[in-house]
């Protein structure tokens, strides 16, 4: 009995001090763990943020360049008959969107779903506007056109993703 209390003595003291460095030791490594984790999240942002800015400011030159206005005054040359402007502006929206169609990486679904719609309405702007032309109509008229369009326009789906690629950008700062 004596020397079941001597072991108990010695046994529950050591007991005691491995189960508080046991404790000591894993809290140093979740704050060791944390530290880091916050480290990364830090070097991320410092990487990662310039990055998403910049596909932002793409995006949105995307969209002013698209817009019915910008893209017609930019495109339109006054030999070009309405069936070249309007191949002319039919090709402008594609290459504006393929060459910047990586940017969806850096931005929601819902922004990006936005952005593709807006430049899929530029496209049926073009299409509609195009459809009252004759064979023997001018740039110009298909220019008038579309400008007529763009005004009588409610919904303006540019407007919307802009608002959108702005708003998702807003929530880094």
């Amino acid at each position: 009995m004596d020397f079941i209390t001597d072991l108990l003595k010695i046994i529950l003291p050591a007991g005691l001090v491995i189960y508080g460095m046991y404790l000591t030791i894993m809290s140093f490594l979740k704050k060791e763990r944390e530290k880091m984790l916050v480290d990364i999240k830090t070097q991320n942002t410092q990487t990662i943020l310039p990055i998403r800015l910049q596909a932002g400011e793409r995006l949105c030159l995307l969209l002013e360049r698209i817009t019915p206005n910008n893209l017609v005054r930019r495109v339109n040359n006054p030999e070009y008959s309405a069936r070249d402007l309007y191949s002319q502006l039919l090709f402008e929206v594609r290459e504006e969107f393929n060459h910047n169609l990586s940017q969806q990486v850096y931005f929601s679904d819902e922004t990006w779903e936005s952005v593709r719609r807006a430049t899929e309405s530029v496209i049926t702007l073009v299409n509609t506007a195009m459809q009252d032309m004759t064979p023997e109509s001018r740039g110009i008229d298909l220019a008038k056109k579309i400008f007529q369009l763009s005004l009588d326009q409610k919904n303006d789906a540019i407007q919307y993703a802009l608002k959108n690629v702005k708003d998702e950008i807003r929530i880094f700062f």
